[in-house]
C-alpha cells in the first residue's frame, strides 16, 4: 500500500513481551527438547499467546512420541514375530499417527516453512524453476 502506513496500536491480550515460558514439567524429555527449539522461535514472532500453549504443548508431545517410537524401534527392531508370522512393530502405527498429529499441530503454529511463508533463498533455489507458486 502506498502513502503513509497508520499509527499501530497494541491489542490487549496479545503476546507478552519478556522471556520465553520454559516447558511444562510433566512433558517427556524428547518433548522438551523440542519445545527449548520451537518455542523461543514463536515467542520471537509474538506467536506464543496463552491460548496457543495448549497447542504448544501437544505438538511437542507428539514429537516426543515419534522420536520415542523411534527408539523403541530401533531397539527392538522393526518387525516382530507372532504366531501368525513376522509383522511390522506395534509402535510403528503409533509413529506414523503421532508424526500425522505432530505435522498438524506444527502447521497451526505456523512452524512449518509454508506456513512461515518462507522460500528457498539459497543460491541454489534461485532460478531452478520451484519458486514459482506452482505447488502453493
Amino acid at each position: 500500500m502506498k502513502g503513509r502506513k497508520p499509527k499501530l496500536k497494541v491489542i490487549e491480550g496479545g503476546a507478552k513481551p519478556g522471556r520465553c515460558p520454559g516447558p511444562p514439567t510433566w512433558l517427556s524429555i524428547h518433548a522438551k527438547r523440542e519445545w527449548k527449539r520451537c518455542a523461543p522461535e514463536l515467542h520471537r514472532r509474538h506467536l506464543l499467546i496463552a491460548e496457543a500453549l495448549a497447542t504448544l504443548e501437544s505438538y511437542c508431545t507428539a514429537a516426543g512420541q515419534v522420536r520415542e517410537f523411534e527408539e523403541m524401534m530401533s531397539a527392538e527392531g522393526r518387525m516382530v514375530t507372532t504366531d501368525d508370522g513376522p509383522k511390522p512393530h506395534p509402535a510403528f502405527k503409533m509413529q506414523q499417527a503421532a508424526m500425522r498429529e505432530a505435522r498438524l499441530l506444527a502447521a497451526e503454529l505456523a512452524l512449518t516453512p509454508h506456513r512461515q511463508g518462507t522460500k528457498g533463498n539459497t543460491e541454489e533455489a534461485k532460478g531452478d524453476g520451484w519458486d514459482s507458486d506452482l505447488l502453493a
